[in-house]
């Protein structure tokens, strides 16, 4: 099986059978959804989920929490994983959203990437969601399963970013995203991946079903 084979098959069976796949965060604004995914850093969105709606209801713009400070903020987010940090770099990332970009979050990945606790992947994500652009976002459950799946040998999340964004057309990429990241979350495990009852079994290098493909 080709590389140009394995992708096609992959994204066949992600478009005929899950036509619908979107982030698991809560959120009703762009606002919300950057610091949503800033929160979920090493944490789960679950757990992201319970704590943003009282963080919200005391800051529901950014100007508003721009006028926090991180001890403000800290005890709406204290349960989530590594608070003391995420705390700072909310009260620094609203403050220069409003400083130095109107307050507008701003639609480029550079430019994301210029806010306080907001990475690469971060950047990736929202500018995904908000803007369709053609961005992948490489998080853990991305990564393990495209090297999984062979589609991707890359060693660091930049480098299998770039394989993907390489094979995946520009129309289907944010949407592509979310296919991963959910087949990682609840089939694709890190440990105890569920391969019985996965319908991409027949396609896994983990498992040595099939051959390694030609990059």
């Amino acid at each position: 099986m080709t590389l140009k084979q394995r992708y096609g098959s992959i994204i066949s069976y992600f478009v005929d059978n899950v036509p619908v796949a979107e982030s698991e965060l809560h959120f009703n604004s762009d606002y919300e959804l950057l610091v949503s995914v800033i929160l979920s850093a090493q944490c789960t969105d679950k757990r992201v989920n319970l704590v943003t709606p009282a963080l919200f209801a005391a800051y529901p713009t950014v100007e508003a929490l721009s006028k926090a400070t991180e001890e403000d903020i800290y005890p709406y987010i204290k349960s989530v994983s590594y608070p003391n940090n995420k705390a700072r770099n909310l009260a620094g990332m609203a403050r220069k959203v409003m400083e130095d970009f109107g307050g507008r979050i701003p639609s480029d990945v550079d430019s994301i990437m210029k806010l306080p606790g907001a990475g690469r992947k971060t950047a990736n994500v929202v500018a995904s969601i908000l803007y369709n652009e053609p961005v992948i976002a490489v998080d853990t459950h991305v990564f393990r399963v495209a090297r999984r799946l062979g589609l991707s040998r890359g060693t660091t999340p930049r480098a299998v970013e770039l394989d993907l964004e390489k094979h995946i057309p520009i129309d289907i990429r944010p949407i592509a995203h979310h296919w991963l990241l959910l087949h990682g979350r609840y089939t694709c495990t890190a440990q105890r991946p569920k391969c019985e009852i996965c319908p991409l079994s027949h396609l896994c290098l983990k498992r040595g079903i099939t051959t390694t493909p030609h990059f």
